[in-house]
């Protein structure tokens, strides 16, 4: 364990890293922060840190930045983040509540988090099998055409066609739509599926078949594969990588391609309550060696119905990401919530 002493120069190289992205000397670190102690000291200071592996000299004669390892250690030691300014927060807030849609709201989420941490944003969309069941609606678009509509808790929305072989009786569109949602509102999708199954015989014979139709179009709107959708932004905030681009950007690029990869980035968020930082070769993924990963949940306070995060280069400004990519998934948690 380091004494606070030696914490206090690697907050501090880190500090100066991520400002000026130039390896940082002893003599920058004395006139810059306040240590408190000698030039002679915090060259001995940066000799230890440098051995235990915090630091490394990228170059002869140079200073020295951060490892992975010492930035792994400034993150788990950072006793607050930063927070958001009261006109940061009314930006987002105003941003958001204009959304019509949940697929509205994860895209100008993506957005504002690109905006607003200068970083690649990613938002998954909530998934069918965390969502419960809103509202359904079964409306007559012509004698023999229904839409059906399932509105989830998450805000999504999945519509359907349905075909009638004769006309519709409205009595019993009426009937069969407050069956469905006396017996289905407030219901786990999953739930929701198995409570479908005697629905249709509870209906005179004449009506099973159309009413058999619609459950059949219902189940598979319960069904739809969610879980792999997700939104990506930012990318042009790469070239703040600098011009290294076959090196660094290059391989980031391409792993943004595999959405795969990035669900299991995210998919270790799982609480809304905690921020998930990957740092580097922490990353299983070769293509985000240089880069990290700032994720969280986002949905109520028990349990997230999906996630959202970044994905930037290390030496990134932690205290303001961790703060921003916080600040927006409760901002989302609390639309969905209010929806």
């Amino acid at each position: 364990m380091l004494d606070e002493r030696k914490l206090d120069v690697l907050r501090a190289i880190v500090e100066d890293y991520v400002a000026t992205h130039e390896p940082v000397g002893s003599k920058t670190l004395v006139d810059r922060h306040n240590l408190g102690v000698s030039p002679a000291t915090v060259r001995n200071d940066m000799a230890a840190l440098e051995e235990e592996g915090y630091i490394t000299q990228p170059h002869t004669s140079a200073g020295r930045i951060p490892t992975d390892a010492g930035y792994r250690l400034f993150v788990d030691k950072l006793s607050t983040v930063k927070s958001l300014s009261p006109a940061e927060k009314k930006a987002i807030s105003s941003f958001l509540v204009g959304a019509v849609d949940l697929d509205d709201v994860v895209r100008r989420t993506v957005r504002l988090l690109a905006q607003i941490t200068r970083q690649v944003a990613i938002v998954q969309y909530p998934t069918l099998s965390r969502s419960s069941v809103r509202h359904i609606e079964v409306v007559t678009m012509t004698p023999r055409r229904l839409l059906l509509v399932l509105i989830t808790s998450t805000g999504r929305v999945e519509q359907r066609i349905v075909e009638a072989q004769e006309d519709v009786d409205e009595q019993l569109i009426a009937d069969l739509r407050t069956r469905l949602n006396s017996a289905l509102t407030g219901q786990r999708l999953t739930d929701a599926a198995t409570s479908l199954a005697n629905v249709t015989d509870t209906f005179a014979p004449a009506d099973r078949n159309l009413v058999a139709a619609i459950v059949a179009s219902l189940l598979e709107a319960f069904t739809v594969e969610g879980e792999q959708r997700i939104a990506v932004g930012g990318a042009a905030n790469l070239t703040r990588y600098g011009d290294d681009f076959e090196r660094n950007v290059k391989p980031v690029l391409e792993a943004l391609e595999e959405h795969v990869i990035l669900l299991k980035l995210l998919g270790e968020a799982t609480s809304p309550q905690t921020l998930t930082v990957r740092i580097g070769h922490e990353n299983p993924y070769e293509g985000l060696v240089t880069t990290s990963v700032v994720a969280t949940g986002y949905g109520s306070k028990s349990e997230a119905l999906a996630t959202l995060g970044i994905v930037g280069p290390t030496h990134m400004d932690y205290p303001s990401t961790m703060g921003a990519v916080r600040a927006v998934a409760r901002y989302v948690s609390q639309i969905l919530a209010d929806s």
